[in-house]
């Protein structure tokens, strides 16, 4: 089954570190994406730009509206995600726990709704 691992970060934290502090976190993300990948999980992976590149799409009463930026204001932003396949909730919680940012923010953990073709 495959899940969504969604890691929500602070952004704003990532340029007050050293950048000792920042190439150890970039090395704990690739060794995480090693790992699932030699494991068989990983289907897809991806960074996100700062959340103040993100445009937002309504459509109220038929008319689309653009807005500069993202639609919620929180203190974590959706950084980037995992698309993985496992055996079932248990695994992917398993994964869950490991990626870094679990440990610097948190990591939302979705199953994915297959769409039939």
């Amino acid at each position: 089954m495959q899940y969504l691992l969604m890691v929500y970060v602070n952004e704003s934290d990532w340029p007050k570190l050293t950048k000792e502090q920042q190439e150890q976190g970039f090395a704990a993300y690739m060794a995480y994406t090693q790992a699932l990948t030699t494991a068989g999980a990983l289907k897809g992976s991806n960074r996100l730009q700062p959340v103040a590149t993100a445009t937002t799409v309504r459509v109220t009463n038929g008319k689309s509206q653009v807005l500069d930026g993202p639609f919620a204001d929180s203190k974590e932003q959706l950084g980037g995600y995992f698309l993985i396949d496992v055996p079932d909730l248990d695994a992917a919680l398993s994964w869950a726990s490991r990626c870094p940012g679990a440990g610097h923010g948190t990591v939302e953990v979705r199953p994915v709704w297959a769409m039939q073709g």
